[in-house]
């Protein structure tokens, strides 16, 4: 939508840069004045404007210029207009910035201006220019007694807030949770990024609505400003305790030098408080002193015990709000009431039966809410007397297991006197205990020193551990003290989807967008999709936050597009997701499908192969089909990726070729273009099947992901339907794994899988949905006698050996007795390279014995019939041939 800005901006000898407000005319250096847009009605007489514009004839020309400013109130579904101010003025080329200054109200203060929301706006010819918000505020309620003696001076900011306590710490440019901040007093020059302050007031105002408007100016040594942020916040009437923080530095840690600064709190032009912090070589926990204006003496201000937490009821009400978790929330109410019930009973003189346990397993999937309850645990734990902090230390595998002897016991006990007072919260717990035969893993030590701790009963630690449903039931059952420490089970159930339809909106509101009606569709549309294939991986409400927060980011881009339009867009435009945001989410968008040509160099090497094989020309033939089929459907424009199905069993007995047809399958596919990848996966049983539970469908699909794209080669595919003869044969568990992933990515791979005959049978009966996946049967005869012989001088060819008449008469002849005579254990093509293996090993023998040196290495080898007489053409010695040439 095009702002009036933008429709007179290209005729106009300026561009609009800002318009601010502020009350106070004291000179300042540079004439900069004191911006701000909360003021105090008692404290306030003109409230003024300053509209500031880019002179685009800047030492170019003269020019004049005249413009409206104008000030409303905003009423409940109205506004009212102020004053409307009329500004002429003859701007000099020699301006490079034009200011505009107007201002309204009465010179006796607290007369004119009112408590409200107000704001100004610039208006060219009856188009806006631009627009400015300022609230008025007015303290009505009664200071409280207990602190009229609290602080040395009385000014009128005495009325609105009551510092309680200030605080400093390091961290990235979007803050860090409370519970996992580190307070400072000195910071690290090497590794501070940016300093924030944590500030917690006592409202002085708590039966009124009103604007707080908070400058923290950090100052170095030598008073120069250092940097500025301004926390603009509403306070609501009901809220006793106001909490900010506001920080200021940079994303990597080289903007903050070695000296002593000093972080100034002002609100409403008076300084509320001073806190110096020094950056030096090494960082120092601890709180800064602060200093009060009007006190010569330095306070360090910390967290107060009791008037800083949260009531009992509001904590239960913060977990009451929480999405979802019905069955955990009703858990943990009731164990609340029966911990009051104990505790009231020990008041009236009942002596208490045994210690009152807090000790929690949290069961559940990714993102379903652990850490977050785990939090409030401990306050509410604090705010029942048992624990003395409440705070909450995440720590995992990591944070307790040293890397050698004697490192984990420290390690693990600096841990848990972090946690002193408040809870431990272990995440992904079960890593403690990797493998019951794994001596050497410390993660077993961790365990015992854990035990011991909440043996003592007297720790003021609450320890939960948390993790995967089924890997939590495994690390209980790894200690025989372990279980019966934990007594409370909270399982926290992945969300559903309209719950996390729900966690969208909260997401988008904690983030400061909304989501259009045909966005919010949209990305239910995706969580629904993401619900249906979860797996135990599955983010649950973390995957919601990372959608909307990626969908923010893709709106961002979206108007940055057009950069120069953005500073006048409203606060609507750039905060609402479109459809179109959540729709250019990778991931979301449907992929362009590759379009893969046929690469006819590759597919002519891959026939030739193919008609280089001896026999089997009905698997030439069905090739040739395949080839001919897929020429026909591009020709017809029809896409051809992925749109076959051919998944192929190869039946043979051994070495008549089914390993390399599935290799050359695997080439074809990747010719035509039928496939993305077209590359080849070889395994057999042991490349699928492991020797645990649950393992076998993890290598299984690791096999598959390594063969999405190409062919999927199982050779002796029918091992995996053999039983064993103990209890931990898996092999079922593989066809199951295999059979879904057949039948989920279908046409995104092939699978071949080959085999004896007798075997394959077995293999295809022994699971119904088996025969029922495979696409193509491809059978694999014996080598007739003439095609042995073939074979046989292909492979002497190959190796550059000639043979006379009489031996190749005498091998043939040796090759038709076999095939008379063959059985299950006959080798075809794999039998005949072994006998002419050891044909080529005779005749060099023979040489040997015979002291004949080769005159010419250049020249081939020679075999005679002297070399081959040792094949019999006796069925008695051809158990002992067999034996002899391995087959």
């Amino acid at each position: 939508m095009q702002t009036g800005q933008d429709q007179i901006a290209e005729h106009l000898p300026f561009k609009f840069k800002e318009l601010k407000v502020y009350n106070s005319t004291e000179y300042l250096w540079e004439n900069v004045k004191k911006y701000r847009q909360v003021f105090d009605r008692n404290e306030t007489a003109y409230i003024y404007t300053e509209l500031s514009l880019y002179n685009k004839n800047f030492d170019l020309a003269d020019w004049s210029l005249r413009v409206d400013l104008k000030c409303f109130k905003v009423e409940e579904k109205s506004k009212t207009d102020i004053c409307t101010l009329t500004i002429e003025r003859e701007i000099s080329k020699f301006d490079h910035v034009v200011y505009l200054r107007e201002g309204w109200g009465n010179q006796k203060k607290g007369t004119f201006w009112k408590q409200g929301t107000y704001y100004w706006e610039a208006y060219l010819d009856g188009k806006k220019l631009g627009s400015k918000y300022f609230y008025v505020i007015e303290a009505t309620d009664e200071i409280p007694e207990e602190l009229e003696d609290d602080w040395n001076i009385r000014e009128s900011v005495d009325n609105y807030l009551h510092l309680q306590s200030a605080r400093l710490y390091e961290g990235p440019y979007d803050d860090v949770l409370e519970d996992d901040r580190v307070y400072l007093k000195e910071f690290s020059v090497k590794e501070t990024r940016y300093i924030y302050v944590e500030l917690t007031f006592k409202n002085l105002q708590p039966s009124n609505d009103w604007h707080l408007e908070l400058f923290t100016k950090f100052h170095n040594r030598a008073r120069d400003l250092k940097g500025q942020i301004i926390r603009l916040q509403q306070i609501k009437a009901g809220q006793e305790i106001i909490k900010i923080t506001a920080g200021w530095g940079a994303a990597n840690p080289n903007l903050w030098r070695i000296d002593a600064y000093s972080a100034d709190i002002v609100f409403l032009d008076k300084l509320v408080a001073t806190i110096p912090f020094l950056v030096d070589d090494e960082a120092l926990p601890g709180n800064p002193p602060v200093f009060l204006p009007g006190d010569d003496s330095t306070l360090v201000l910390a967290p107060p015990n009791h008037e800083v937490t949260e009531s009992f009821e509001t904590i239960m009400g913060r977990l009451e709000a929480l999405t979802g978790l019905h069955q955990v929330k009703q858990q943990i109410k009731e164990h609340a009431i029966y911990i009051r019930f104990l505790q009231m009973r020990q008041r009236r003189g009942f002596p208490m039966d045994q210690g009152i346990e807090v000790h929690s397993v949290f069961s559940g999937n990714p993102g379903t809410g652990k850490t977050t309850v785990a939090r409030m645990m401990g306050q509410l734990y604090r705010k029942m007397g048992l624990l003395s902090s409440g705070h909450t230390v995440v720590a995992d595998r990591v944070d307790l297991v040293g890397e050698y002897i004697g490192q984990t016991a420290p390690k693990t006990r600096e841990v848990i006197d972090r946690a002193r007072g408040g809870v431990l919260f272990i995440d992904e717990a079960y890593a403690l205990a990797r493998s019951n035969d794994d001596g050497k893993d410390f993660g077993r030590e961790v365990i015992e020193i854990l035990v011991k701790e909440m043996s003592s009963g007297t720790g003021d630690i609450a320890i939960i551990v948390a993790g995967y449903p089924d890997e939590m039931k495994r690390f209980l059952d790894s200690n025989s003290g372990l279980k019966s420490r934990f007594k409370h089970h909270y399982d926290f159930r992945d969300f559903v989807p309209q719950e996390l339809s729900a966690i969208a909106d909260y997401a988008a509101e904690q983030i400061g967008v909304q989501l259009s009606v045909r966005a919010k569709a949209k990305i239910d549309e995706v969580i629904i999709k993401a619900f249906r294939e979860r797996d135990k991986a599955f983010g649950n409400a973390r995957f919601v936050h990372d959608l909307v927060e990626k969908a923010k980011i893709q709106m961002a881009l979206r108007i940055m597009e057009n950069e120069a339009g953005v500073t006048e867009l409203d606060k609507d435009e750039i905060s609402t997701i479109r459809l179109e945001d959540v729709e250019r989410i990778n991931g979301i968008s449907k992929p362009q499908r590759p379009a893969i040509p046929i690469n006819e160099v590759l597919l002519e090497e891959t026939l030739a192969e193919l008609d280089g094989l001896i026999g089997m020309e009905n698997v030439k033939i069905q090739l040739r089909e395949l080839v001919s089929l897929v020429r026909y459907y591009r020709q017809n424009g029809r896409d051809v990726l992925n749109a076959f199905h051919l998944h192929t069993v190869l039946i043979g007995n051994p070495g008549t070729g089914k390993t390399t047809v599935a290799r050359i399958l695997a080439m074809l596919y990747n010719a035509l273009g039928i496939l993305e990848r077209g590359h080849i996966v070889e395994t057999d049983r042991q490349g699928m099947v492991a020797g645990y539970v649950g393992q076998t469908a993890e290598k299984t699909a690791k096999k598959v992901e390594e063969a999405i794209g190409g062919v999927l080669f199982i050779d002796e595919a029918y091992a995996l339907s053999q039983k064993g003869t103990h209890q931990g044969d898996f092999g079922e568990e593989a066809i199951q794994t295999l059979l879904k992933r057949m039948e989920d990515r279908r046409g995104e791979f092939f699978v071949c899988v080959a085999g004896y005959p007798d075997n394959m049978d077995v293999f295809l009966k022994a699971n119904p949905g088996l025969s029922s996946r495979f696409d193509k049967i491809l059978r694999f005869e014996d080598y007739e006698p003439a095609q042995l012989t073939a074979i046989a001088e292909r492979i002497l060819a190959e190796r550059k050996v000639q043979i006379s008449p009489a031996a190749l008469k005498h091998l043939d002849d040796y090759l038709a007795f076999l095939y008379k005579y063959r059985d299950a254990y006959f080798g075809n093509a794999r039998s005949v390279r072994q006998i002419v293996v050891d044909i080529i090993r005779r005749h060099d023998l023979r040489l040997a014995e015979e002291g004949v040196a080769l005159e010419d290495n250049s020249k081939p080898t020679r075999l005679l019939k002297a070399d081959v007489e040792h094949l019999k053409l006796d069925t008695k010695e051809l158990s002992i041939q067999r034996k002899r040439i391995g087959f």
